[in-house]
């Protein structure tokens, strides 16, 4: 029995409908997850998977039939980085920053109207919350741009548990954001990797540990950041040393990456070779959104790629195996 190694992706195409290639991916290899963006770096536009909360329900709908059943992933932090805007009619999110200054009561009616909105369109999982701590307000990935909650820890725990009470409440799975914890960084990942060796705090590590078996679908997204002390050269998403020493404090933690078309990585490696280092060095997901690259004619030659390595060895088929059954419990959980 082949293993179905298209759980270990989460997939982005460009288009309102589902496009014949990612069909035919989903039949030969299953598939673990899709995600939706707004706006496409290609056509520099808003007009690539979102037009109108009807549209995208029935979208959700198409992807959740295909073979393996897959999730369906966004980024709706709030603020700057939000894929569902009220401008299309769907439900206002403020950003992190403008959220952390709300009452209470205002931030729970904020948070259920967004994640009740998300499970009714048919998003399984969010891509959030950020719990990067505010540490260097000039970041220009974090900080400039409102994504953190607070320069306060506290305060950002207390927030990450009130998007957690929700979400929860409505049946939506959360993966923080970004481990280790990128608040102090001063490069912008989405260009280079990041050497956070200098700005990365023990609490901040140490509140994914404590947050990710708490959240409702118990999953991180791993930055491609560089902390010389775990490993000096490789980014964190590619390095067996870093993803051993997050996996021994969170054994069953469905880790997904960060969009490996992000420019380090293309510059160092490309994505099929990046992909592979990946999965070898212990990642359950790749996220690939084939939105900064259109690679999407690319994405079956590396499902083969990884397919031929847990054949030949190359890769640990345990290991591969066990990342699917991980996949597969959050599908269950979140059905």
């Amino acid at each position: 029995m082949p293993i179905a190694v298209g759980e270990l992706f989460i997939l982005g195409f460009y288009g309102k409908v589902i496009p014949p290639w990612l069909r035919d991916f989903a039949a030969r290899f299953g598939l673990g997850g899709v995600i939706l963006f707004d706006y496409s770096c290609q056509t520099r536009q808003y007009d690539n998977n979102i037009a109108s909360p009807a549209q995208v329900q029935s979208l959700c709908a198409e992807i959740a039939a295909l073979p393996s059943n897959p999730l369906v992933f966004i980024d709706q932090e709030g603020g700057l980085v939000r894929r569902l805007k009220d401008s299309l009619g769907f439900q206002p999110l403020p950003s992190a920053r403008d959220f952390n200054r709300l009452p209470t009561g205002e931030k729970q009616a904020i948070l259920a109207a967004s994640y009740g909105e998300l499970r009714q369109l048919g998003i399984r999982y969010n891509f959030a919350p950020a719990i990067d701590v505010d540490y260097n307000p000039d970041n220009p990935n974090i900080g400039r741009i409102k994504r953190s909650y607070s320069a306060d820890i506290g305060e950002v725990e207390a927030n990450a548990r009130l998007v957690d009470a929700a979400a929860r409440q409505a049946g939506v799975g959360l993966c923080l954001k970004h481990f280790p914890g990128i608040g102090g960084a001063d490069v912008d990942s989405h260009l280079e990797f990041m050497d956070i060796s200098d700005a990365l705090r023990p609490e901040q590590e140490e509140l994914f540990y404590t947050l990710a078996p708490q959240i409702h679908g118990d999953a991180v997204l791993v930055s491609h950041a560089i902390v010389r002390a775990w490993d000096a050269q490789h980014p964190m998403t590619m390095s067996s040393n870093a993803i051993g020493r997050l996996r021994r404090r969170l054994p069953e933690t469905l880790l997904i990456t960060d969009d490996m078309q992000m420019q380090g990585l293309q510059k160092a490696l490309g994505t099929r070779a990046a992909s592979l280092k990946a999965i070898g060095a212990g990642m359950d997901m790749l996220c690939i959104g084939n939105n900064l690259f259109d690679q999407e004619q690319e994405m079956a030659g590396i499902a083969e790629a990884i397919a031929g390595a847990v054949q030949d060895g190359a890769l640990d088929q345990n290991a591969v195996r066990h990342s699917i059954a991980r996949v597969r419990t959050r599908k269950a959980l979140l059905a």
